[in-house]
């Protein structure tokens, strides 16, 4: 059973930073390819940083330049490390994860993901 536990989450000020964990337990982590997804109140689910399997990442332009996601293989552990936080960053973020057991692309589709966390809530205030 694969199961993805978020950490890291809480409440800071605006330009403050937080960074967020996701622990894995899958013995292939080093062929997934992973995200991270964030939902507001009332709004849908988006994808906000991806890493393939090969490292390559992806941001969503809202966040660029102040998020940076990370993969430690030995740790079986996805990170996000979030800079200069705004209000708009309010939002509860998820861990997703595509485990085949072969190297694959990240994506911002969520059916692309067939594992997530339960979600740690992040609050920016002005």
């Amino acid at each position: 059973q694969v199961q993805l536990v978020e950490s890291g989450g809480g409440s800071v000020r605006a330009g403050g930073s937080l960074r967020l964990s996701c622990a894995a337990s899958i013995y292939s982590f080093s062929s997934a390819c992973m995200a991270w997804f964030r939902q507001a109140p009332g709004k849908g689910r988006e994808g906000v940083a991806a890493i393939d399997s090969d490292a390559s990442t992806n941001y969503a332009d809202s966040v660029k330049g102040r998020f940076t996601i990370s993969k430690d293989n030995a740790k079986n552990t996805l990170y996000l490390q979030m800079n200069s936080l705004k209000p708009e960053d309010t939002a509860t973020y998820y861990c997703a994860a595509r485990f085949t057991g072969r190297p694959c692309s990240s994506s911002f589709l969520i059916a692309w993901y067939n594992y997530w966390g339960q979600g740690t809530q992040v609050t920016v205030s002005s």
